[in-house]
């Protein structure tokens, strides 16, 4: 007896090196149990050592493969990550209301682990006004938030709060405050919704190999509530399985940089 299976789309970025962007949501959503569309922003030359280049996709191209898997799949979670362009962020926020897709989360993607820049600075106003309204969830590093919000990066637990609610107040129905650029033994993210704020944290590893944290956390809270999960729950699962893929990502031992995280530590034999 057949089952639904539940279908997240990624809107993002493509890495030709398969470790962040469209690659690696695929990936996440996979290693989770979720089948993986897409809808490709923008294409980076890239690898574990940086960006190259950047060839964005036309606006009208990008809302024609909304259109398109809109049109056919019954979608039950959105992911959105790299969108480099207010003509995008646009394309993008049109085909979220013409579609009335819920739920939404949106990894504020603005600087690659390599350093690269990719997000221009006339994008930033109209990230946060037109799809901070639309996500149920935003994920910003801490140096993101701090970019958001034009202040200092938070440095403590309670600093990432304030910044948090300050996120909440620009419209997004949950703030994500990751703490990866943080010190200390444990890496802590605060959830911060309306209702109060619950705290994930994990044991840090220390590796270099973290090429793509931010989107494969994004996308595996995108696989857990399109697989039905709340938020609180599809944050924990995520939080669990970014841990353990930062933990086994040395035994990869991809490209000569920041290498990438291991998608798939939970399924490929040792």
């Amino acid at each position: 007896m057949s089952r639904k299976v539940p279908i997240a789309l990624t809107i993002a970025g493509s890495d030709s090196s398969g470790g962040a962007g469209i690659q690696a949501d695929l990936k996440a959503f996979s290693a989770l149990g979720a089948y993986g569309a897409s809808v490709i922003t923008a294409l980076t030359a890239q690898n574990t050592l940086g960006v190259s280049a950047i060839h964005d996709v036309p606006d009208a191209f990008i809302a024609a493969q909304m259109d398109a898997v809109f049109s056919d799949l019954k979608v039950d979670a959105v992911k959105i990550g790299m969108l480099s362009r207010p003509g995008a962020i646009r394309a993008v926020a049109q085909g979220l209301a013409r579609h009335g897709a819920r739920p939404v989360v949106l990894d504020p993607v603005m600087v690659a682990a390599s350093g690269a820049r990719l997000l221009s600075d006339d994008s930033l106003s109209d990230l946060k006004a037109i799809l901070f309204p639309a996500a149920d969830l935003v994920t910003p590093n801490l140096p993101e938030a701090a970019a958001l919000l034009d202040v200092p990066m938070a440095e403590d637990e309670a600093q990432m709060q304030a910044q948090g609610e300050a996120l909440l107040a620009l419209g997004a129905r949950a703030v994500l405050m990751k703490g990866g650029h943080g010190t200390g033994a444990d890496s802590v993210d605060l959830l911060v919704t309306p209702a109060g704020v619950t705290r994930l944290a994990a044991p840090r590893h220390a590796t270099r190999n973290t090429h793509g944290t931010g989107c494969t956390l994004s996308s595996a809270i995108a696989a857990g509530l399109a697989g039905g999960l709340g938020l609180v729950p599809a944050v924990e699962q995520a939080k669990a399985y970014i841990t353990g893929a930062i933990a086994a990502a040395d035994a990869l031992d991809v490209g000569q940089g920041h290498g990438p995280v291991h998608h798939f530590h939970a399924l490929w034999r040792a």
